[in-house]
């Protein structure tokens, strides 16, 4: 039961008079005047603000000091609507939840608001709304909270920037991207496009390393410095770009509303610009450069992951192509990174999966046309990219150790091969079979002792055996792989030098070590293809070499042989065999098996093999 009467208040509440009350029950009697007086003394001494108010919203009672931050009297307030005096109808969502509070269909609300104080200044202010027990009342009480939300905003400022430069950190800045890339390309005035400049400083290890990290830290703060003013005066209506550090001597500065690749190429080259001055720092003077990646594309459809991912592999192109340069996302070139990727991670799976195959092109004699040797030359038969040669995936096999897999296998079948064409074609000469072979075939396994192996398990004597390495590393041979050069020409297998005249060059390492064959780089057989504006140079240089090889016991071999003009002035210089498309592309082993009893040839085989 409720009274309206003064001096009735609910156990624990002080209120003053007009405030309808519950009876509560003590030993069957209600609360004593004294505790009456305590409860309104309280109320209204109180230092959190409150007001009562009745279910329609209207304030029946308010204390002093809900009255003084309001700016106005206790008394004045009563009858007020209560949701107008702290602004609980300015959205939806609130007012509806105050609203079934007042009705009681809601045990208790609370906001946060932001209200005006009487001295014009600005405050937050934590609202609570909860019914008065055994009345249609509410109590509503108002904390002021400003101090605590400063706070939480200093705190938050502290999380999301960096201590060193005072820029947005990683997190700020992602949630920036994030927000960028979610909002609408529709709005007013948006291009809906954005973009990023990815960059890092080059050498700043050494910096750190060499002059503490004191110096390092002052570095990066004046670095950050000029990277604001550029982004400053780089924005559109004199709105900057936002700077972040995201780590480290990472930087990003990302453009909103980009409005084309000429935007973000001409902050790039402003960046550069600024960071090649030099920074005077505590007494020391320091010259430094940046790389720089550069991405713009249309928001729609773009992560920031994606986004991420594109800056970051431009940022390592434009070290790669040499530093202290800016370099803008390629697609063509991505997608060329993407398929050696994807190369890399199949290839070893690729040789057991019996996914390669060999294709032989003949060494044939310029002297007689005969078919002397075949040059092994390998094959991916890739499920998604179709057929691949070796320029596609064998620096790759070298660069992850599966080239020694791979190369044992070549080996092998090869051999297996060249000892087939042996045993099926007794009446002609056998041919020999050259097969590439990687330095780090030398280094990472022992390649004589396969060698050795292959060649006993298949049959193949070892002079039908030629092995091709590059010049450069052979000329460079030394140790363990001029060792198992050495064994392997003294089991009768043969070393040929592959693209002589490519290398180092370096003519007294010929007489050192345990080569038979040269093999003549394409270049200097290009030049004679215009027979009617021959280079004599050119002619110099080949026949130079043919009789240094012959006086060292050494056979040449010219690659690239396309017409019948090159192949009579190699024969005329003394060249010992030719290979290339006059005689016949690579072509399968059946095709060389038909070449056999054919005699010589002297036109195109296979040409279109």
């Amino acid at each position: 039961m409720s009274g309206t009467s003064e001096g009735q208040g609910p156990a624990g509440v002080a209120v003053p008079g007009n405030v309808r009350q519950p009876v509560t029950e003590r030993d069957g009697m209600g609360p004593s005047s004294a505790e009456l007086r305590d409860y309104r003394a309280a109320f209204n001494a109180a230092q959190l603000a409150m007001a009562v108010v009745d279910h329609e919203g209207l304030v029946v009672s308010a204390n002093d000091a809900l009255a003084a931050l309001l700016g106005t009297g206790a008394a004045d307030l009563r009858a007020h609507c209560a949701a107008d005096l702290i602004d609980l109808a300015s959205d939806a969502r609130t007012w509806h939840a105050y609203r079934e509070v007042l009705r009681g269909r809601r045990s208790r609300f609370r906001c946060t608001r932001r209200l005006k104080h009487p001295d014009g200044r600005a405050l937050w202010a934590e609202v609570t709304v909860a019914p008065v027990p055994g009345t249609g009342d509410v109590l509503l009480s108002v904390a002021d909270i400003s101090d605590r939300r400063e706070l939480h905003a200093r705190l938050r400022h502290l999380q999301l920037h960096d201590p060193v430069t005072r820029l947005p950190n990683r997190t700020l800045f992602f949630e920036r991207l994030t927000a960028a890339l979610e909002s609408s390309p529709y709005d007013d005035g948006s291009t809906g496009r954005i973009g990023l400049c990815y960059l890092d400083i080059d050498g700043f290890k050494a910096v750190n390393d060499t002059l503490g990290h004191r110096i390092g830290d002052r570095l990066l703060a004046a670095v950050a410095t000029r990277l604001t003013e550029c982004a400053d005066n780089s924005g559109a209506h004199g709105c900057g770009h936002l700077v972040a550090r995201l780590g480290g001597d990472e930087f990003a500065i990302l453009v909103e509303e980009s409005t084309g690749t000429e935007q973000l190429a001409d902050l790039a080259r402003s960046v550069l610009a600024a960071l090649q001055q030099p920074f005077d720092l505590a007494g020391q003077r320091l010259s430094v450069s940046a790389s720089i990646g550069v991405v713009e594309r249309a928001a729609a459809g773009t992560s920031a992951t994606g986004l991420m991912q594109a800056a970051d592999t431009t940022l390592y192109w434009a070290k790669e192509d040499g530093r202290a340069r800016w370099t803008l996302f390629d697609p063509e070139r991505n997608a060329h990174r993407m398929t050696r990727q994807a190369l890399s991670s199949t290839l070893r799976p690729a040789v057991e999966r019996g996914e390669f195959t060999l294709e032989y092109q003949p060494l044939v004699g310029l002297a007689d046309g005969v078919t002397r040797g075949v040059e092994a030359l390998v094959r991916w038969n890739h499920p998604q990219f179709g057929t691949l040669t070796p320029n596609r995936f064998v620096a790759i096999a070298e660069e992850d150790g599966s080239i020694v897999q791979l190369g044992r296998w070549v080996l092998r079948t090869a051999c297996r091969q060249a000892r087939r064409w042996q045993l099926d074609h007794p009446g002609v000469e056998p041919l020999f079979v050259s097969v590439n072979v990687a330095v780090r075939q030398v280094w990472d396994s022992d390649l004589v002792a396969d060698v050795a192996d292959i060649l006993a398990e298949t049959g193949l004597p070892p002079h039908l055996l030629q092995l091709e390495l590059t010049e450069s590393a052979v000329m460079g041979s030394a140790g363990r792989p001029l060792q198992a050069l050495k064994a392997l020409s003294e089991m009768g297998v043969q070393i040929a030098i592959d693209d002589f005249g490519t290398g180092y060059s370096n003519l007294a390492y010929l007489s050192r070590l345990p080569v038979s064959a040269l093999k003549l780089d394409g270049t200097f057989v290009r030049g004679f293809q215009d027979e009617a504006h021959a280079n004599p140079a050119d002619e110099t240089i080949v026949e130079a070499l043919v009789e240094l090889a012959h006086r060292l016991g050494l056979t040449v071999t010219a690659e690239c042989v396309e017409t019948s003009g090159q192949a009579s002035r190699l024969r005329h210089i003394g060249c010992d065999t030719g290979q290339g498309w006059l005689y016949s592309r690579a072509v399968a082993p059946e095709r060389i098996a038909e070449m056999l009893g054919a005699g010589p040839r002297t036109q195109p085989a296979g040409a279109s093999g």
